[in-house]
């Protein structure tokens, strides 16, 4: 039970959450099979199932949004050769999406599904489309409209592939940026920050959250503009 093999044939070790849902599975088996009385005895109710402790919320603090931010945008002095080219190439739209995340905190499946006539700057609001497919509007900030502005205008000189005319953040192929690009992205740099922390596009939407419940003390509110419906969701986060 402490280890599983995959298809591939490696093999990895059950973390505590891992063999609680095992053995829940075991049990829930057993126990069709005993009350049925197709078996004699259920094995599995004397053993002990493993105590889940609360994960470990990770987020950045002030310093480091701040840090990251600054490597977004200055970033590529430390680097060189072709990595140097590619980072300034595309710093305005990274640093549009890491302002973007930060700054509203829209999930990353929200923030890929942008299209240009998606912001409207006269009310400093997006509009996405949450699960379920609900859509609705996030409001954002002087920070988020500047760096947004700053990437729209080099967006319209930049002629994407058929079909993708309409997405506002673009990849280095001109086609709507995906969800894997964004956490790869995040990963990265954020990797530049803080070696300690595992930072992903989730932990920019904690971050934001975190921020928004300290200065408003208001769960409901935070519930209703990181689009949660229920607000233990936004408890547990």
């Amino acid at each position: 039970m402490k280890y599983y093999t995959d298809k591939s044939g490696k093999t990895h070790t059950n973390g505590e959450r891992g063999i609680h849902r095992k053995l829940a599975a075991l049990r829930s088996f057993f126990s069709y099979y005993h009350k049925r009385e197709m078996i004699q005895n259920n094995p599995t109710i004397a053993l002990d199932m493993p105590r889940l402790h609360e994960k470990e919320i990770v987020r950045l603090d002030y310093d480091e949004v701040a840090m990251l931010l600054d490597y977004v945008e200055h970033g590529a002095a430390s680097l060189s050769g072709m990595k140097k080219v590619y980072f300034e190439k595309n710093k305005v739209r990274n640093l549009a999406i890491f302002t973007l995340l930060l700054g509203t905190g829209i999930r990353v499946s929200e923030c890929v599904g942008l299209d240009i006539e998606d912001v409207d700057f006269r009310n400093n609001r997006i509009k996405i489309l949450r699960k379920g497919g609900k859509e609705d509007f996030v409001y954002f900030g002087e920070e988020v409209a500047s760096a947004l502005s700053h990437y729209i205008k080099e967006r319209e000189n930049l002629e994407s592939k058929s079909g993708h005319e309409h997405a506002l953040f673009l990849s280095a192929q001109k086609r709507r940026i995906c969800v894997q690009s964004v956490e790869n992205l995040v990963n990265d740099c954020a990797g530049h920050v803080t070696g300690v922390k595992h930072i992903t596009p989730h932990k920019l939407r904690s971050t934001y959250g975190t921020a928004l419940y300290r200065e408003t003390g208001d769960i409901y509110l935070v519930a209703e503009v990181l689009g949660h419906s229920d607000v233990n969701t936004t408890r547990k986060h």
